[in-house]
């Protein structure tokens, strides 16, 4: 999730910087800031926040097998 949100901060950001805009408040927000929050964003993910439940040791069906007696 936050890897998909980067890359749409990501792309904002190069819209901004390929329109010449500054959205009216170039000290506060600007396209280095959105590329910023991008990487903090991608930090994030590659940390782990948000993925969920990593645990189940790889076992993605319930009860025994099939024709294991």
């Amino acid at each position: 999730m936050f890897a998909i949100a980067a890359a749409a901060v990501f792309g904002f950001a190069l819209l901004l910087d390929l329109l010449d805009s500054d959205l009216g408040a170039p000290d506060l927000f600007n396209w280095q800031t959105l590329v910023l929050i991008g990487l903090f964003l991608l930090a994030l993910y590659f940390a782990g926040v948000g993925r969920g439940s990593a645990g189940g040791g790889g076992r993605w069906y319930r009860g025994r097998r099939p024709g294991r007696g």
